[in-house]
């Protein structure tokens, strides 16, 4: 069983920083689930820097505790987990990049082992959903972002962070039917950036309308969305939050949800057969007082809460299906 070093015999500033203080190895035994960083930010569009982003966040998780108050679970209690390391990225190569990604991530695929992907711009993702493919076949998306990131391409690029779920999309990884889109907000070229995704098939969600209805109808849609055995792969961009809690991104947007919002976004996504996670563009030059890297740890350690809720399900059906047994014999 792997878990943080304890914090209160062990000082938080000494050691290698690694996420939450998790052992960092490269292992896929006896562990449910791994952190995983991809420091890939040169498909950015403007400010970049996101390469930094997964060291940041590691860099402020020491503080974190392994048990979740709001959840009412201690996470090892139920789950096993180490800081993988980063994947080798190629600066200035997506595809080389991608091909990296497919073969790192295929090991922790098949083994089950939940991975908790840190980039690195949005880009990663299309990387990350190439990798869910081989493995699940087309997957259920919940989206979480103030970009819907389907543009069909930047400058004449088709590979930037603008686009990965549209070449997702034509690359047919996506269940687009069972997916969706939350947050979506700013100025625009026009209607019809808002439009091409729901033309791609998935739900959107603007934030304009995730005010009207409320955080409790949104979770209900999503729920209803992607709900039952269906895989489904949760990608969060820091942006998704308002730059008054996240100022530490490439392309921030107004108006968005509260760092404690945010956190009941994810917490809210209980109970979905979540197989995989990303959380993307952090970028440390903006992040001014670590408040970003103190919500982006945050966002992460509910992540892995829900793989160790979903592990205590499990156990739970377990016990209760060998006692029915016993009953019976």
């Amino acid at each position: 069983m792997y878990q943080p070093k304890d914090s209160s015999k062990s000082p938080r500033f000494t050691g290698v920083r690694t996420f939450m203080r998790l052992e960092n190895i490269r292992t896929t035994d006896n562990v449910d689930f791994v952190v995983v960083g991809v420091p890939f930010d040169t498909a950015a569009s403007n400010r970049v820097g996101t390469r930094y982003g997964p060291q940041h966040i590691r860099e402020f998780s020491v503080l974190l505790r392994p048990y979740n108050p709001d959840q009412e679970i201690n996470i090892f209690d139920y789950c096993s987990g180490v800081d993988y390391g980063d994947i080798d990225v190629v600066p200035g190569n997506i595809h080389r990049t991608y091909d990296n990604m497919v073969e790192g991530l295929n090991p922790i695929l098949e083994k089950d082992v939940t991975p908790i992907i840190m980039g690195g711009d949005h880009s990663i993702s299309l990387g990350n959903l190439r990798a869910f493919y081989k493995k699940y076949g087309p997957i259920s998306l919940v989206h979480f972002d103030s970009h819907g990131d389907t543009w069909d391409n930047y400058y004449g690029e088709k590979y930037m962070h603008g686009t990965p779920f549209r070449r997702a999309v034509e690359e047919g990884l996506i269940d687009v039917e069972h997916s969706i889109q939350v947050g979506m907000r700013g100025p625009l070229y026009g209607p019809e950036d808002i439009e091409d995704a729901r033309d791609l098939g998935f739900e959107v969600i603007p934030m304009k309308e995730v005010r009207k209805i409320g955080q409790e109808e949104v979770l209900r849609r999503i729920h209803g969305r992607v709900s039952g055995d269906r895989p489904v792969f949760v990608t969060f961009d820091i942006d998704f939050v308002d730059p008054a809690y996240a100022p530490g991104t490439g392309t921030p947007e107004v108006a968005g949800p509260t760092s404690y919002e945010a956190l009941e976004y994810v917490r809210g996504l209980d109970g979905l057969n979540m197989v995989g996670f990303d959380l993307v563009e952090v970028l440390p030059a903006y992040d001014h007082g670590e408040i970003t890297a103190a919500l982006a740890s945050a966002v992460a350690f509910e992540m892995i809460t829900l793989v160790a809720l979903k592990k205590r399900r499990e156990k739970a059906s377990e016990t209760a299906s060998t006692k029915r047994e016993k009953e019976f014999s």
